[in-house]
């Protein structure tokens, strides 16, 4: 059967105000927990010297492998470990985050009657706990929990002023962010080079310069309160007058690291050796558009601009910058690129302002004071025993996450004020989805070809088209 075989019912709305929830997995009167069969299983994480985590007679779904035990046992359940308040089911997991979200949907209105909220909270706890999808991390870490910010974006893109409180907010801002389980992005372009000066005497620090107090807030906080680190992404444009700097700085910390290596340090992911060197917090970008492109091809003249004035600072080569790029990227993985036209041609909000930087990830491509929720969609949950792909229950799934993620939008906290009001009133949510390659190897269908391509498009349009 094709994907475009089936064609899924749109949401329904009641005559009045909210959605009629229509229940394609499960029935009105069934606990969806109770159509599945559970388990008591140890969750165990081994490490050098010991194990790393430890959790016996955790509940789970018995078809959920160790590796998702794992996961949710270390990263998600809430509580001091060894406590009466520690989760230890699943099933509490996701109560607490579909009956949050429920309770908050019905309260705004979302739903016509209460049967339909409650058929909501059904469908949406099968389709968690049956794997058929999830939401980002930071849903998990927050939603539902007493007394901790209901922060429930991953994703992040920040500003950042030349101004000095601008530089504070910023680590303070991101600080924040971290701390609830998210990750963000900011472009530091406006900040002026080392090479200008400042109005009472004396040249600038440079956006590198405070690039080091902001990777060690990022290195000090564990996102979530958990082990998982910080997101950061920190972006320069181009024809910014410490775009050098800025493009060997991690090439060059890391050196220093490989001599403390060959010295006796330790080398291992957590070795001091790392720890002690800086910028090992962040993705590091270079922002370049099409006109640099061309000019690097042509090896032409590329001018680089005083922040203040617009000053010419210095023309160099942009075929040898970009040589530069890809040389430090060769030694220590940054930085990266991102193409600033594409981005500005593509962008969805071009009338209220340019897109200038990313989230760490690079999936959320927004303006800046903006957050977006991510959830995802797991493809291979949504193929028949013949092989094909179920097309009214993905469209269906995608009704009830995207609800869901509409609902959070209102109810979550947001580090300022100004991301808070551009959030709730840019509604961005990021719907995806995950397996892509696996499906298409199910199928047979090369990944790098016509035909895979169409498949992916397929899918992505009736995602987004039912979204």
């Amino acid at each position: 059967m094709a994907i475009a075989d089936i064609a899924p019912q749109s949401v329904q709305r009641a005559p009045g105000r909210g959605l009629a929830i229509e229940r394609r997995f499960t029935r009105a009167g069934v606990h969806p927990y109770d159509e599945i069969e559970w388990e008591l299983r140890d969750s165990v994480i081994p490490g050098e010297g010991g194990n790393v985590f430890e959790q016996k007679g955790v509940e789970v779904p018995k078809f959920w492998s160790q590796t998702a035990t794992n996961v949710v046992a270390s990263k998600y359940f809430r509580g001091k470990l060894g406590s009466p308040q520690r989760e230890t089911s699943v099933k509490q997991i996701v109560d607490r985050v579909v009956d949050t979200i429920a309770r908050h949907g019905a309260a705004e209105g979302y739903f016509a009657s209460e049967s339909d909220r409650d058929a909501f909270s059904d469908e949406l706890k099968y389709i968690l706990v049956n794997q058929l999808a999830s939401f980002n991390s930071p849903v998990w870490f927050n939603i539902g929990v007493p007394g901790v910010s209901r922060q429930a974006s991953a994703c992040f893109i920040l500003n950042v002023e030349d101004d000095m409180h601008s530089i504070l907010d910023w680590f303070k801002n991101e600080g924040v962010i971290f701390k609830g389980g998210s990750g963000s992005g900011v472009n530091v372009s406006k900040i002026r080079s080392q090479k200008e000066h400042l109005s009472g005497g004396g040249y600038a620090s440079g956006p590198v310069s405070f690039m080091r107090g902001a990777d060690s807030v990022a290195g000090s906080i564990k996102s979530g309160g958990t082990t998982r680190r910080a997101a950061k992404m920190v972006v320069l444009n181009a024809d910014h007058p410490d775009v050098h700097e800025f493009i060997w700085c991690k090439a060059k910390e890391e050196k220093k690291a490989w001599a403390l290596g060959e010295m006796g340090y330790d080398m291992s992911l957590n070795g001091e050796a790392w720890h002690s060197i800086q910028f090992q917090n962040a993705n590091n970008s270079v922002r370049v558009s099409d006109e640099f492109m061309r000019k690097a091809v042509a090896g032409e003249p590329w001018e680089l601009t005083a922040r203040v004035d617009g000053a010419v600072l210095e023309t160099l080569n942009a075929r040898q910058l970009l040589h530069e790029i890809a040389e430090a990227t060769w030694q220590c993985g940054d930085p990266g690129m991102q193409f600033d036209s594409a981005c500005n041609d593509w962008h969805t909000r071009a009338n209220t302002d340019r897109n200038y930087a990313t989230n760490p990830c690079s999936e959320f491509v927004s303006l800046d004071n903006t957050a977006c929720n991510l959830a995802s969609l797991n493809l291979m949950r949504f193929v028949d025993a013949a092989g094909d792909f179920e097309t009214a229950r993905f469209a269906s799934a995608v009704r009830t996450l995207i609800t869901a993620q509409e609902i959070l939008v209102g109810y979550a906290d947001y580090p300022t004020d100004t991301i808070s009001v551009n959030a709730r009133e840019n509604r961005e949510l990021g719907l995806g989805y995950a397996n892509l390659g696996a499906l298409l190897m199910y199928r047979g269908v090369p990944y790098d070809s016509d035909a895979g391509r169409a498949y992916a498009a397929s899918v992505t349009a009736l995602m987004t088209g039912e979204a």
